[in-house]
């Protein structure tokens, strides 16, 4: 099966997360994968070395008939039968260098706030792609409802997949950077700052003076980049924190490449959110084995089944959100049942081998019409 990916960054983020994890297990599963970008990022250096052939564009308009051409040319010579692509600017360019071909496409939908000009590229594609993705039943409702975009029969709901072997983290590594003795309890969230209103860490910091006063020994960590234009969203966490004397205990650790480190050193994996898909953050935690707590949107409801797998607040409810925190910081017990059975419930689920193995399936299918 000839495939190749397309993404047009290469900065940390989910679906640059699932992608990466994808190229570097495809041999495994029988996929030749080609993949290529049209834009730089971050994990430039991994995807080089990920074990698939990577193609390096640089795209310079909206739509770029340079790319379409490169990419024409790309799917002729090697004969691919799949493009896959993540966001709407690298599905027009896939459709334009397609046309007249019989290589299929496929558009995954992860759940991002599109804009109007982003919406209106939506609609032109969904009915034209040969499949669309959806990264979970409530992204799609939301996506149907809140956006209006109507789905046709070529749609599978299919989950984002984690490879398990690269979360082997250092466990005493974070401490130790921060100084930390090996006692105090760790807890926070792994997320991105972004400008539109997806992520939600205010509400987490404002739970936390109610936690720092009946639980001494413990921190809070924040990893993730900001976004050009949600600088104020960092920064008004930084002050309430400031503001309420607990920025020495508050740790904003920005862009981190060693999210495993991280996730070794958490006693608890906290994420508040207003809007997912199925975030590969909740997946990480999961087959870390952290236990986690979970704002009550649709799409955490559907990836913790229901909320069995995790502890569940009312979404930007920051009182009972401290309540949560101390639940579970205050019984160890709890916590590791809690993080066992997610574990069971995400190798399941979420792996990077259940993700290639609906994805082949999706693929063989698509190629046999």
């Amino acid at each position: 099966m000839k495939v190749l990916y397309l993404l047009d960054s290469l900065n940390r983020g989910g679906a640059e997360a699932l992608v990466l994890d994808v190229c570097r297990n495809a041999r495994g599963s029988d996929l030749d994968l080609t993949f290529a970008a049209t834009g730089g990022g971050a994990l430039e250096e991994d995807f080089k070395t990920s074990g698939v052939e990577f193609v390096r564009l640089q795209r310079r308009l909206p739509v770029d008939f340079r790319i379409v051409k490169q990419l024409r040319k790309i799917v002729k010579e090697q004969q691919i039968q799949v493009v896959h692509t993540h966001q709407a600017v690298e599905a027009v360019h896939a459709y334009l260098a397609c046309q007249g071909t019989k290589t299929k496409i496929v558009l995954t939908h992860h759940g991002y706030i599109a804009d109007k000009k982003n919406l209106f590229t939506l609609k032109f594609l969904i009915p034209r792609v040969s499949m669309n993705v959806v990264v979970s039943r409530a992204m799609l409702n939301w996506y149907e409802t809140e956006n209006n975009l109507e789905f046709p029969d070529r749609t599978q709901i299919l989950y984002n997949g984690v490879d398990e072997k690269r979360l082997k983290g250092e466990k005493g590594k974070l401490k130790a950077e921060l100084n930390l003795p090996d006692d105090v309890l760790l807890f926070g969230m792994i997320a991105n700052f972004y400008r539109d209103p997806r992520k939600d860490q205010m509400t987490i910091c404002r739970a936390l003076p109610k936690v720092f006063s009946k639980i001494k020994n413990v921190r809070c960590v924040f990893a993730g980049r900001t976004e050009s234009g949600a600088e104020e969203k960092l920064d008004a966490c930084i002050r309430f924190c400031e503001e309420n004397q607990i920025a020495d205990r508050v740790h904003f650790l920005g862009a981190r490449d060693d999210v495993p480190d991280i996730l070794s050193a958490l006693d608890l994996f906290v994420f508040s959110s207003l809007k997912e898909g199925l975030p590969i953050a909740v997946n990480e935690a999961m087959l870390a084995k952290v236990p986690m707590i979970l704002s009550d949107i649709e799409p955490l409801l559907e990836a913790s089944a229901g909320g069995k797998h995790a502890e569940v607040f009312r979404t930007q409810n920051a009182s009972e959100l401290s309540e949560k925190i101390l639940k579970l910081l205050t019984d160890k017990n709890t916590r590791e049942d809690l993080a066992n059975c997610a574990f069971d419930h995400a190798r399941e689920n979420f792996s990077i081998e259940a993700h290639l193995k609906n994805l082949k399936n999706l693929y063989e299918s698509l190629v046999k019409k």
